[in-house]
């Protein structure tokens, strides 16, 4: 899952060099905003068929590629609850 988040986040951000630093402190670094966190929400949302909100969003679940990863499957997780 995380190597899936990273490829998204990369190709947004136009850093590739992210696989190797999945803890990186994506807005302590300027790497993400908030225009660039709304267009990671729809594209993961898009890939993987879940619903990520700007209304949900906490802070330290957008942190790092790691905590992105994490977010991400805690919600294909409660999907598959769900269906």
């Amino acid at each position: 899952m995380l190597e899936q988040v990273i490829s998204v986040l990369s190709a947004l951000i136009g850093a590739p060099a992210l696989q190797d630093h999945p803890d990186l402190p994506l807005y302590d670094l300027h790497l993400l905003d908030s225009f660039k966190t709304i267009e990671l929400m729809i594209a993961l949302s898009d890939r993987f068929g879940i619903e990520l909100s700007p209304a949900e969003f906490e802070r330290e679940e957008w942190a790092t590629p790691r905590a992105i990863a994490s977010l991400v499957e805690r919600k294909l997780t409660n999907a598959e609850f769900q269906q």
